[in-house]
Parts: structure tokens; C-alpha cells; sequence
């Protein structure tokens, strides 16, 4: 698995066989500076989550999610296997590095402030 490219302000949170957590800057992200509910971060999983009672995950493909939030999410991408979540991963963790992912429309409410504040950190305002 490949994270050379992975951008310097994401880190590997956590990884297993089954998935892998990368995490946004967790050092400001500390309930002081910003929210640490409002970490952003991606999942790369093994199956889709699904809400239904007592099944944790459906299904042989990868999926990556980008949270920004615990209910705000960007619609998972599906990939085949492993090595090609992990590059998707990085790729999707370099466009948010990058200020090319619109992470403001993924909110139903607004959060001005919040995200002008985010703005500030990413390097976007």
C-alpha cells in the first residue's frame, strides 16, 4: 500500500485489513482550536455501511469516505481493491489539500463561520 503521496497535513489515524482512517491536521483539531467532532477525515472500508441492525458492512468492494463532521459526509467512491481505495484515498486527501474539493457544499445548513474559520487553516481564504 502506497501513502508516499499522501499530503503532509493528513495523517494515517488508524489502519487494519479492513480499513484505514486517515485524519486532517488532528493537531489543531483539539475542542480549543477547532471542533475535534469536526475532524475531517477518511474512510477506506472493506463494504459499504449500512444502517440496518446487527450488519456492520455489505458487500466485497472498497469504499472511500470523506467526513467532515460525524453527519456531514461526501458520497463514498467504490473501487475493486485495495491498493486502488488507497490511491483514490490519497488522491481525494491531496484535492481537499489542494483547496480543490468543495467541502461547503456537502452542508444542509450553513456554517459561515465554522468553514470561514476551516478556509483560514486550508490555506483557501
Amino acid at each position: 500500500m502506497d501513502l508516499s503521496g499522501l499530503p503532509d497535513d493528513w495523517t494515517v489515524w488508524n489502519e487494519t485489513d479492513e480499513k484505514l482512517i486517515l485524519a486532517y491536521r488532528p493537531d489543531v483539531f483539539d475542542s480549543e482550536q477547532f471542533p475535534a467532532p469536526c475532524l475531517p477525515t477518511i474512510y477506506l472500508t472493506r463494504g459499504k455501511r449500512t444502517r440496518r441492525p446487527g450488519a456492520d458492512r455489505t458487500g466485497e468492494s472498497w469504499y472511500v469516505t470523506f467526513y467532515l463532521e460525524p453527519d456531514v459526509e461526501r458520497d463514498a467512491d467504490s473501487y475493486e481493491g485495495r491498493d486502488t481505495a488507497v490511491e483514490g484515498a490519497v488522491e481525494l486527501a491531496t484535492r481537499f489539500a489542494d483547496g480543490d474539493l468543495d467541502y461547503r457544499s456537502l452542508y444542509q445548513v450553513p456554517r459561515d463561520a465554522y468553514l470561514d474559520k476551516l478556509d483560514d487553516l486550508t490555506g483557501r481564504s
